[in-house]
């Protein structure tokens, strides 16, 4: 059987996408579902490759109980992108810079219907780790509920 593979990209993967990624595993693994997926994160940006997770990521991760591991930040791939069911966009500006480097492809997808405000700047990691559990979430949800089939 396959796996479903998601990578959620944000600018430069420390923040946003890495805490979806772990959102989302720890959201599968509690329904018993890990090993049908593959998740992954990346950056639209290479600045901040080689760096783990941003320490306030880490902070409202472990306050939130969303375990995670040593995380090394890097631009997405090609093969990465190819081999993705769904690539999740955490802003517009990375939506955009997805679609004008790999094509307009259907397998892109904003996490919500609006921006995910990138912590990095705000300072609001609570908010943003809010709106990403409460965007993954629904996300999940419609992989599971709605006819799309989780592979």
């Amino acid at each position: 059987m396959s796996k479903t593979n998601v990578i959620y990209v944000c600018h430069g993967n420390i923040c946003r996408s890495p805490m979806g990624e772990y959102i989302l595993k720890k959201l599968v693994s509690d329904k018993g579902l890990s090993d049908r997926f593959i998740i992954t994160s990346a950056g639209v940006s290479s600045e901040e490759d080689g760096n783990d997770i941003y320490p306030p990521a880490k902070a409202i991760m472990r306050k939130k109980g969303i375990p995670f591991s040593y995380h090394r930040a890097h631009r997405i791939t090609e093969r990465e992108f190819e081999d993705a069911d769904y690539v999740i966009a955490l802003d517009s500006s990375n939506y955009r810079r997805l679609i004008t480097r790999f094509g307009c492809d259907e397998k892109i997808f904003m996490l919500l219907d609006r921006d995910v405000a990138d912590p990095w700047y705000s300072g609001d990691f609570d908010t943003a780790f809010s709106d990403i559990y409460s965007g993954t979430e629904a996300f999940l949800g419609k992989l599971l509920n709605k006819g799309r089939k989780v592979k």
